[in-house]
């Protein structure tokens, strides 16, 4: 199955790109309080993993096997890209595993409260996975959503700090991935990612699904997420609604969801997107056609010989307009 993702993008001309990033925060609620702990900006710059200059543009793509293992050693033959209906030629590709700033989002509300145990060890495994020139910072949410560690190259700060997450309230999960998204602008490295860990019982944030997929769609950082699930169906309308919404959130930045039915499974799906993360290939070609005009140009990737492989990307680049 072919995973399709996009990214909204407008691009400049040189060694890299810059994202525009507009948050549009929901009208305030009368008589409530802020749920989030920062003031949103109008406009900022954010750099992408997907770039364009005058004649290059550069994809990241994730291959995985059905059993979500990382498929290393492919090199430019291997690979079809597609502008629109037109076939490109893939002049490089490049899988180095270079530093990487996270965004850890860890869901401590009160639907957590059995999972809460298998949840601070996904993160742990994840952390294994780490480099030394990697950061990490750390966004708890429940009825609020806090950044409760910035950006540390300690995995023990992160673990730490875990230890004190107590499940209660109720569920800000997109306050939080805003707030996680705005801390980015902090991060010292040029590749950035979330990961998310909830049941995706979206119920108290400010901030709507349409707004956090608009800016998802405008900045380069990956998101991959942990789905907790339960099969009871008696479960509330809004967490019976979190596969959808953390499949919709990954597949918007160009990552994915893991979804689990058991807390045991965490923390090896954990450690398999800190693998995925760290072998991402980035292709790159040069258009036939070199459009200023501004605009969204679709982009497919393929396998020549796919064996039943799975590959993610983010379909699409805007254009410079000038």
């Amino acid at each position: 199955m072919t995973v399709k993702h996009a990214l909204r993008a407008p691009m400049s001309i040189g060694a890299g790109l810059l994202l525009f990033l507009v948050a549009m925060p929901a009208a305030d609620k009368a008589g409530d309080e802020p749920r989030v702990t920062i003031e949103p900006r109008v406009k900022a710059v954010k750099t992408s993993d997907l770039s364009v200059d005058s004649s290059l543009v550069l994809i990241p793509v994730s291959v995985t096997d059905s059993k979500s293992h990382p498929v290393v050693g492919l090199d430019a033959h291997k690979f079809r890209v597609f502008e629109g209906k037109a076939e490109q030629q893939v002049l490089h590709v490049s899988a180095d595993d270079a530093p990487v700033s996270v965004g850890i989002v860890f869901d401590a509300s009160a639907s957590m409260t059995s999972k809460l145990p298998k949840a601070r060890e996904a993160v742990k495994e994840f952390l294994k996975t780490a480099n030394p020139a990697d950061e990490f910072c750390l966004v708890n949410f429940a009825t609020k959503a806090e950044l409760s560690v910035p950006f540390t190259s300690s995995a023990p700060d992160i673990q730490n700090r875990l230890m004190f997450a107590d499940s209660k309230g109720k569920t800000a999960l997109l306050d939080a991935v805003y707030l996680a998204l705005d801390a980015m602008k902090g991060a010292a490295n040029p590749r950035k990612a979330l990961l998310i860990i909830s049941d995706g019982g979206e119920n108290d944030s400010r901030y709507t699904e349409t707004e956090i997929k608009s800016i998802v769609r405008e900045t380069g950082v990956w998101i991959y997420a942990i789905g907790i699930y339960s099969h009871n169906l008696m479960l509330p309308e809004e967490e019976r609604g979190g596969p959808k919404l953390l499949d919709d959130l990954a597949e918007a930045s160009g990552g994915r969801q893991f979804a689990v039915h058991n807390a045991d499974d965490l923390p090896a799906a954990a450690a398999k997107i800190g693998l995925e993360l760290r072998n991402q290939y980035l292709l790159g070609y040069r258009p036939a056609k070199v459009e200023h005009d501004g605009k969204y140009h679709k982009v497919q990737v393929k396998l020549v010989e796919s064996g039943g492989l799975l590959l993610s990307w983010r379909p699409g680049y805007y254009a410079p307009g000038w």
